[in-house]
């Protein structure tokens, strides 16, 4: 009697899948600002002729009235010699945490802290530099219409 094969039972092993490198957001909070965010925001703020923007990332206190006594992570902008100022805040430090906004223009202080990216379930790095174009277009420091 012929011996039948199973096709089966003689598969080539599994080959080892290569393990993909993690998404540059699930990198640490402090090296995906430092790293990606900051560069990548910079580079955009340019081709948007804003040149001049000076970007800092620091741990500090809020600066609005009742908040002084908050500290979180904050990416900082300003330009025009200071006349217009932005700040985004990392209040958990962490992209996908809890994250506000505010801005102020002519040395006025920031006044009103606002949601920033609330909608958002998943975050990554063109979301987050798109978010922050769209909140400067909106006040209309990007493209006057």
């Amino acid at each position: 009697m012929a011996e039948t094969t199973d096709p089966k039972s003689k598969a080539a092993p599994a080959a080892k899948k290569k393990e993909k490198p993690p998404a540059i957001e699930e990198k640490p909070f402090g090296e995906f600002i430092e790293n990606h965010f900051l560069p990548e925001l910079q580079t955009t703020l340019k081709e948007n002729g804003i040149g001049d923007m000076g970007l800092k990332f620091i741990e500090t206190n809020i600066p609005i009235k009742g908040l002084e006594s908050q500290v979180c992570w904050q990416l900082q902008g300003s330009w025009l010699n200071n006349k217009r100022q932005f700040i985004l805040y990392f209040i958990d430090a962490d992209i996908k945490g809890q994250k506000a906004w505010s801005f102020a223009t002519d040395g006025s202080p920031h006044s009103t802290l606002e949601s920033f990216m609330i909608d958002e379930r998943r975050v990554n790095l063109p979301l987050m530099v798109g978010y922050v174009l769209q909140r400067l277009n909106g006040q209309k420091w990007l493209v006057l219409n």
